[in-house]
Parts: structure tokens; sequence; C-alpha cells
């Protein structure tokens, strides 16, 4: 095997690994959450910051479900990591530069 063609195995499996942590933080890639949300119609009429707090409503009302199973509280946990995302990658980032 040439080193090119190591350097492309290791770059492929560089990138499942990253794809992998994506899902593994937001039950979805980077960029399928890009495009979820430059799509949305709450996007494009009421802008990042509307999205981003219905994302924190819809964790919120998942925290007043009565006993929630260990795949709703990971749901949750997933929802949260896409709102900080969004904020940050949309809000954050346009106000500081």
């Amino acid at each position: 095997m040439t080193a090119t063609e190591t350097a492309g195995i290791r770059a492929a499996v560089g990138r499942d690994m990253q794809r992998q942590r994506e899902i593994n933080m937001y039950g979805i890639t980077e960029a399928d959450m890009r495009e979820n949300i430059e799509s949305s119609i709450t996007f494009r009429t009421s802008g990042p910051a509307m999205i981003v707090a219905g994302m924190m409503s819809d964790a919120q009302e998942m925290m007043a479900y009565e006993k929630p199973s260990f795949a709703t509280i990971g749901a949750q946990r997933q929802l949260l990591n896409r709102a900080k995302w969004a904020l940050f990658e949309y809000i954050m980032d346009r106000e500081n530069g």
C-alpha cells in the first residue's frame, strides 16, 4: 500500500469518526442540521433566535414528562446540543465578528 493510499484511508476513517461523533452528540450530522435549519420557514421568517427558542421550548416540554425513559433523556440532551450549536453557529459568531 502506498503512502497516498494510507493517507486516504486515514482521512476516510477520520471523517467517519467525526460523523459518528456528531450523530452521538446531536442525533444528526452538522451538515444535515444546517440544511434543516436553513430550509425551515421559521429560520427564513423569524431568524435563528426563534429556532433556538423553539428547540429549548421542546426540551423544556420533554422535561415535564412524568417518567422519562432513557431514550427521552438522550433525545433531550441531543436537542439541547443542537440548540447550543445553532446559538453559536448563527448568533454568537455574527455578534462577535
